[in-house]
């Protein structure tokens, strides 16, 4: 055959793990790798923590899957505590990022159903945004390497600059829904919004009866130092969807919204045969058990802070450093360079990283790292921009 077993849609790189310990990688030879990538912000406590691992081990051993058609301790308990921690009256759980967003906009165009406004169906979205992969998620940005192929797509969006409130509002017509929009822009360069412009999009929300809806998947669960980014702006969304960390590595995701929010999710409106699987559940209650207490949280942005320094002291070493962005231990590196090069170097010195929009290079490291690795993968970064240096001089 000349097409491979697994549909060729990655361009996978050399790193085979088979084994994680902590903040590292391993492959079947022993080779390591110091994960500054945490699979692109989901292993948030490292592989192999002992509270998730026992928590997910126990329950596989108790009952893995049921139906949702039937009662659901496990559910509700989840459900109820991430209430409690949030804004949220409610909680629909799903298996990913993408399905998480997807229920997100399905209840933001069902309130305005239910509430007599069937016309209200668009939602204002931000340039060089990502939510997801599905046809309606890549329908909500104007990333070209996302549509290109799948179009004509769902004229469910009406995509603007990101960060400009002007923008948004002259949006405004009586088909807006609402605005979908990311804190800070993972894919698209770790962007963060102003303060300024979230805010004015919930005070143009409120205005104008519309429902903003947050994009939490890479920036929430505690990865901001804060339990979700949104905290940090003093902004309050209707709708929110998350996912990656929330499971520490099990997939899982859910959609958050406040009563008024879900007035249109009824019975019959949305399903999932695997969202919040008793398995699941108990990977978010593990997760949450670490990650959602003040003391974590507050070394979160001890530990961000002082990798953002870290960083900052590094880059006047190296032209091809230009600045570092983003909030917590969600950091971007600026180059004047490519940094999907850069990214693919830095696996040959044992760093891996996530490249990102911008010529941008995704610093996301497990929330458990420790000074030691803060120092060496400063140390790895530096190598690998001097290499990195040669190779284009020669």
């Amino acid at each position: 055959m000349a097409i491979s077993p697994l549909m060729p849609v990655y361009p996978r790189c050399e790193v085979a793990p088979v084994r994680g310990e902590g903040c590292y990688l391993y492959d079947a030879a022993g080779k390591e790798w110091l994960d500054f990538a945490s699979g692109i912000a989901v292993n948030l406590l490292g592989h192999g923590h002992p509270h998730l691992t026992a928590a997910i081990q126990k329950q596989a051993a108790t009952l893995m899957h049921v139906s949702n058609l039937y009662g659901s301790p496990q559910q509700q308990s989840v459900a109820e505590r991430l209430v409690a921690l949030t804004f949220a009256d409610t909680v629909f759980f799903t298996n990913s990022g993408a399905e998480a967003v997807e229920c997100a906009v399905k209840t933001a165009r069902a309130y305005h159903y239910a509430t007599g406004n069937p016309q209200k169906y668009r939602l204002i979205t931000f340039s060089n945004a990502f939510h997801g992969r599905t046809l309606a998620t890549i329908s909500a940005t104007d990333q070209e390497k996302l549509r290109k192929g799948f179009e004509p797509l769902p004229d469910w969006f009406h995509v603007v600059p990101f960060d400009d409130l002007a923008a948004a509002e002259a949006a405004i017509d009586d088909s807006v829904a609402g605005f979908l929009v990311e804190p800070i822009q993972g894919e698209g360069g770790v962007r963060p919004a102003s303060a300024a412009f979230l805010k004015g999009l919930r005070d143009l929300a409120d205005r104008h009866g519309l429902m903003l809806v947050l994009d939490e998947v890479q920036c929430g669960v505690s990865r901001t130092g804060t339990l979700f980014a949104h905290e940090q702006y003093g902004v309050t969304p209707d709708i929110m969807a998350i996912a990656k960390g929330i499971g520490g590595g099990f997939p899982v995701g859910a959609c958050l919204a406040t009563e008024k929010a879900a007035t249109g999710m009824v019975a019959g409106t949305h399903g999932s045969t695997y969202g919040g699987n008793p398995l699941a559940m108990a990977a978010v209650n593990a997760v949450l058990d670490v990650a959602a207490t003040p003391e974590f949280l507050a070394q979160v942005r001890e530990k961000g802070d002082r990798l953002r320094a870290a960083l900052e002291q590094m880059i006047p070493n190296h032209a091809l450093f230009d600045h570092v962005r983003g909030m917590g231990l969600m950091l971007g590196l600026k180059l004047n360079g490519d940094s999907r090069a850069f990214v693919s170097l830095a696996r040959k010195f044992g760093l891996l990283l996530v490249a990102a929009g911008d010529n941008v290079v995704r610093i996301l490291p497990p929330l458990v790292i420790e000074e030691h690795h803060i120092r060496e993968c400063v140390e790895k970064l530096s190598a690998t921009a001097a290499a990195f240096d040669d190779r284009e001089a020669a």
